[in-house]
């Protein structure tokens, strides 16, 4: 048990440091006590005037994550009647641990007084995510959907009760068809019907290799790595367009929009065709056309030409056509 002087009890969102006596002390600084997620202090001291000090603990995470506080604070003065000192209540304030909330109180404190802090929300803040309250539905929400993630994650790489076999070009891999059959129609048809997937609980995928397909298991999980998608996405978009997995497909649209460029523009263009993919397929051509790199890779615009689709070709020359009619 520590000192009672420097003790601050607590409820899940109010805080109370009890003074009982000051004497001739210029300086007192709190245990450290939890509201939220954050160890705090309070520190009340006298030079000259009075002040109330409240800042986070220094850790990774008040660093990383310092809090954005709406509070009050009260100076309670317990001696005879009861009377408060209020501050006015502050909203949405920063408060890193280097940079701590300072109340500098006019008129002197004597005898036996709480101080009386009121936390009416706090949020996270860090350079990537808006801020958002603690206390928040949305943070339950997000915490509940991470943990399922972790345990849909544990279940595939685990081998937690599967009963379904990924028989690819190159190897196999273990799955649930519950998983499955909730993330795609096609495979939710072939476990409902009497099937050979059915039958034999295994499913062959011989044109992708056992590395895509636990690439693409880990999408439908909800596990798969940024480097790992990147590497895989043209594989993906094979998958989600045959398995008809909507949000994959467009995932991978969105990812090869991001970084077209001369050696994998007249690739891009082709799976746009290939896959209904309408955006892509606008900004490979006006690469190729509005920019002028079709000069750039002549050479393979040629070869290209040789086993691209007529109408596709057709589209090109087209964009061409309009382009010219514009100079």
């Amino acid at each position: 048990m520590g000192d009672p002087a420097y003790r601050v009890e607590t409820t899940s969102r109010l805080a109370q440091w009890r003074i009982d006596n000051l004497t001739s002390c210029t300086y007192r600084k709190s245990d450290p006590f939890k509201i939220g997620m954050w160890n705090w202090h309070l520190v009340l001291e006298k030079n000259r005037g009075m002040f109330v000090r409240l800042y986070p603990e220094m850790s990774n995470l008040s660093r990383e994550k310092p809090p954005i506080v709406s509070l009050i604070l009260r100076v309670v003065n317990t001696c005879g009647d009861r009377k408060a000192m209020t501050h006015s209540e502050i909203k949405d304030k920063l408060i890193k641990p280097s940079e701590d909330f300072v109340w500098a109180i006019e008129a002197p404190l004597t005898g036996k007084f709480i101080i009386d802090v009121e936390f009416l929300d706090l949020k996270t803040a860090s350079p990537k995510d808006e801020p958002c309250s603690i206390w928040d539905d949305q943070i339950m929400q997000k915490t509940s959907n991470e943990t399922a993630l972790q345990s849909l994650s544990r279940m595939l790489a685990e081998h937690i009760h599967t009963d379904i076999m990924i028989n690819a070009a190159d190897g196999s891999i273990q799955a649930h068809r519950a998983v499955l059959a909730a993330r795609s129609p096609v495979f939710s048809s072939m476990f409902s019907y009497n099937l050979k997937e059915k039958e034999l609980s295994a499913v062959d995928i011989p044109d992708m290799s056992v590395e895509a397909c636990q690439a693409f298991l880990n999408y439908l999980y909800g596990s798969i790595k940024h480097e790992e998608f990147l590497t895989n996405r043209l594989v993906l978009l094979y998958a989600a367009d045959k398995y008809d997995i909507s949000d994959l497909k467009e995932a991978c649209h969105k990812s090869l929009l991001k970084d077209i460029d001369s050696k994998n523009v007249l690739q891009r263009l082709q799976h746009a065709s290939l896959y209904g993919l309408p955006e892509l397929k606008m900004s490979c051509m006006q690469y190729l056309v509005k920019f002028g790199k079709l000069y750039d890779i002549r050479d393979d615009f040629k070869e290209f030409m040789q086993y691209a689709d007529r109408d596709l070709i057709a589209e090109i020359f087209n964009e061409i056509i309009t382009t010219w009619k514009g100079f």
